[in-house]
Order: C-alpha cells, then sequence, then structure tokens
C-alpha cells in the first residue's frame, strides 16, 4: 500500500472512529484493507459478502460522508471481497452509487440518520397490548426489562400458545428499549431466520462474522425459539452468543410456544440459562379480556360494533387473540361488500360460516366424555380412586386438555377431574406432554380426540 493511499486511509479511520463505538469500530472496520485510489474510487478489501451487506446497510452515509471530507465530493466506494483466503481469490462489487444531500450536512448527522435495522415490528406497542389476568405477570416484567434492560429480568423467557400475544409483548419491549434508550442496538428476529442466517454463515465461511455481529447486540429478541430443537450446530452458536451477551450485561429476550422444562431436543445447558432469569407464562384470554381485546381492535380500525355483538364474539371465539381480530375483520369485509349494518344477524351469518366456531364452546365435562369415551372407559370411574392405568390415562389427558383449552387454574382443573390437587394437575400435563413428544401412536390418538372435542 503506498504511503498516499496510507494517509488517505488512516484519516478516513480517524473519523469514523470518532463516531461510532470501539467496539463497533473493531468489528466492521479494523480489518479493512484500502487497495487502490483511482479517478474518484477507493477501492477497500473486506473478508467477507456478509461485512459488505451490512456497511452498504448501516454505515454508507458515514462513509460517504467521511470521503467528501478526507478526499472530496463526488469520491465512489467499491468493495474487493476476499472469497478465498487461502489462494487469494478475490471477488469486486461495484454497488450503486452514493450522493449526499448537502455538503454541509456534519458526519454525527449523517451516523445518527442512518438507524441500526431493529427488525421490529413497529404496529406492536404497549400502548396497544391490552392487559388482563392471563398477561399481566408477563406484561409488567416487560415494562420493567424496557425500562432497565440487561438490569431486571434477563433473560427474560415469554411463553404461551400460538396467538396468545407474545410476538405483540416483545415487539413492544423492543420498541420502548429504543424510545428510552436510543443508543442501544435492538434486533427482534425468528428463531427459523437466525437458523438460515447461521447455516448461510457455514456455506459462505462467515462464521466469524455472523458471531461477531449477533456479539455487538445490546438487545437481542429471539422468535419461537422452540425451533432450535434437534439443531446442534445452531445451539451451540447461540450458546456461546447468550454467553457472550449476558456477560456483558447485554438483555436477551425468547419467546416460546412451551415453557423451558417442556422443551425437547434442546440441550440442557440452554434449558439451565433460559432459566436464569424470569420465564412467564401468557395463558389464553378470559371472555373478559376478550371482551376488551375486541373493543381495542374495533376502536383502533375505527369501526363501531354493538354491545351485544362484541359479547358474542367473544363467548363465541376464545382460541387465540389472532382468531378474535381474524372475526372482526371478516364482519368488516362482509358489511362492506353486502351494504349492511354490522349486528347480531351479520355476526351470527359470519361465525356459522366459519367452522371452527360453530360448534359449543369446550367446557370441562365435554373433555372428560369425549376422553372416557375414545378409550372406552365409564365416565364415573375418572373420579374414583382407582389407580388402573387405563383410567389413570383418561384422568391424565383429560386434565391436559383441560389445561391447554380452558381458562381454569390448574386448582380447579383437578377438582372437576377426580377432586385432585394442583400438583398432581401439574404431573399429569408433563407426563402427556412427554407421550406427545416420544410416542407417535399417542400423538395420533390425541389427534382423533381433539377432532371428538372439537365436532362434539
Amino acid at each position: 500500500m503506498n504511503s498516499h493511499l496510507n494517509t488517505i486511509w488512516d484519516n478516513c479511520l480517524r473519523i469514523i472512529r470518532d463516531n461510532i463505538s470501539a467496539q463497533a469500530f473493531t468489528t466492521w472496520f479494523a480489518d479493512i484493507v484500502p487497495l487502490s485510489y483511482k479517478d474518484n474510487t477507493l477501492n477497500i478489501q473486506i473478508k467477507s459478502h456478509f461485512i459488505y451487506e451490512f456497511l452498504e446497510e448501516n454505515y454508507i452515509d458515514l462513509l460517504q460522508s467521511t470521503f467528501n471530507r478526507v478526499i472530496g465530493e463526488g469520491t465512489r466506494l467499491t468493495y474487493t471481497i476476499l472469497a478465498d483466503q487461502t489462494n487469494g481469490l478475490t471477488t469486486e462489487i461495484k454497488p450503486e452509487v452514493h450522493t449526499t444531500t448537502t455538503a454541509s450536512k456534519t458526519t454525527n448527522e449523517v451516523s445518527a440518520s442512518k438507524e441500526f435495522q431493529s427488525m421490529l415490528i413497529g404496529k406492536y406497542t404497549f400502548d396497544n397490548y391490552v392487559e388482563g389476568s392471563s398477561n399481566k405477570l408477563s406484561r409488567t416484567a416487560a415494562e420493567s426489562v424496557a425500562m432497565l434492560p440487561g438490569k431486571t429480568f434477563n433473560p427474560l423467557f415469554i411463553h404461551g400458545a400460538s396467538g396468545v400475544g407474545k410476538t405483540h409483548l416483545v415487539n413492544a419491549i423492543g420498541t420502548r428499549i429504543k424510545q428510552l434508550h436510543p443508543h442501544l442496538r435492538v434486533l427482534y428476529i425468528s428463531a427459523h431466520l437466525f437458523q438460515v442466517q447461521y447455516t448461510d454463515s457455514i456455506l459462505h465461511k462467515n462464521f466469524n462474522d455472523f458471531m461477531r455481529f449477533y456479539q455487538s447486540i445490546d438487545i437481542l429478541i429471539i422468535d419461537d425459539i422452540q425451533e432450535f430443537a434437534g439443531l446442534p450446530g445452531t445451539q451451540n452458536a447461540f450458546f456461546h452468543i447468550f454467553n457472550h451477551l449476558h456477560l456483558n450485561g447485554k438483555q436477551l429476550i425468547m419467546t416460546s410456544d412451551r415453557s423451558p422444562a417442556q422443551l425437547k431436543g434442546m440441550e440442557e445447558r440452554l434449558i439451565t440459562r433460559f432459566k436464569w432469569g424470569l420465564s412467564a407464562e401468557i395463558e389464553r384470554p378470559d371472555l373478559e379480556l376478550r371482551k376488551n381485546i375486541l373493543r381495542n381492535k374495533i376502536r383502533h380500525d375505527g369501526l363501531k360494533f354493538p354491545e351485544e355483538v362484541i359479547s358474542y364474539i367473544a363467548e363465541h371465539v376464545n382460541a387465540s387473540v389472532r382468531d378474535l381480530e381474524g372475526i372482526v375483520v371478516s364482519l368488516m369485509a362482509h358489511s362492506t361488500i353486502n351494504n349492511r349494518d354490522i349486528d347480531l344477524e351479520l355476526a351470527y351469518k359470519v361465525l356459522g360460516n366459519i367452522s371452527e366456531y360453530e360448534k359449543e364452546p369446550i367446557t370441562i365435562e365435554k373433555i372428560i366424555k369425549s376422553v372416557a369415551d375414545y378409550y372406552k372407559v365409564d365416565i364415573n370411574s375418572v373420579n374414583t380412586k382407582s389407580r388402573k392405568r387405563e383410567i389413570v390415562l383418561v384422568r391424565q389427558t383429560s386434565m391436559y386438555l383441560a389445561k391447554k383449552h380452558l381458562d381454569l387454574s390448574t386448582s380447579k382443573i383437578g377438582y372437576h377431574i377426580g377432586r385432585r390437587d394442583h400438583a398432581t394437575v401439574l404431573h399429569a400435563c408433563k407426563t402427556i406432554a412427554n407421550l406427545l413428544d416420544t410416542d407417535k401412536q399417542f400423538r395420533n390418538e390425541m389427534k382423533e380426540i381433539e377432532t371428538m372435542l372439537q365436532s362434539a
């Protein structure tokens, strides 16, 4: 590298270093090698396509402003990627020409204007997250984490069935953190996309860049962490990322469709770490919360529903928040297309056209009867003290399904099924969950029972 090029690049690095954190500078700029400057074009060598994409997405304005000051306006940037370090093979990339709007724009202003891509879903905030008894603990913990990330519950592990609002809540945390702590790097990502990125980093030999990127995050939010099950490579990478971030006081937030104790195919060392902070369950919304969710959705969309319509929907749609919101959209569509008011008659028609909502609500009595009928066991024997295998199976399966489908405490479930205590119900749910994970025949039996239950 000639002395003139060396001087140019050193002057650029001096400005860049003054405008970003030391960690970011070391991660993204320290290993760059300037190769040439000719015809107003600066060519730099980087180690991977991953780094190229990150620089273009997050630091191109800072780079362009720096070049304007050090070299002059109109300077173009090209990249040479060292594709094969052993044999010295390279690939050159000429990105689109970048221009600045004003020559007087300072480097600090340019750097601040290019915000880190958090991937957060902006519509999910605390303001439109409706609180009820089923999500109160999770909501309270989430707000504490947003206020003091890395200092309260770390990690925060939110779990619950699909559609109960886990994704909404963790995005609300990220959005609030960005408002209160704009200097922090917040990243929301699905477990599936994390897995894709990890696999891509291995295939393209960019694993070190992948790790450096994730270890530079201040608040890492992973949605549906259960999808890491059975993926030892991904789990190992996340294990080291988790350790690095936790050790450095960074916040980790995860969601799952089950609690840490119920995760199968996950390394024990990860499960142990998931339990370090707070594990909070979001249960299915009860009747009053379902009504409030509907009212919030209707108000947000600028609609007007009679109160009796809201009550009817809440009483007949009890699966998830997502289903409730879907019904509102369906009602609005029917109202618009048919040019008619939203009333009970229209609600009857819409819910009647959706087979999932045609049945009567599931009750604990229906659950016990469906399970007992399936296994051909006398329903009256369920409430006896019998320890016969087939009766115990009916009892435990009924408890599991009651916990899954009903807004009842474990104590109430135990009282209605065999007059058992809450510890017995918890044991039953764990036993059935283990069977579902390990016994293919039992999984098929459970599907058939649930089909009977839904059609009863």
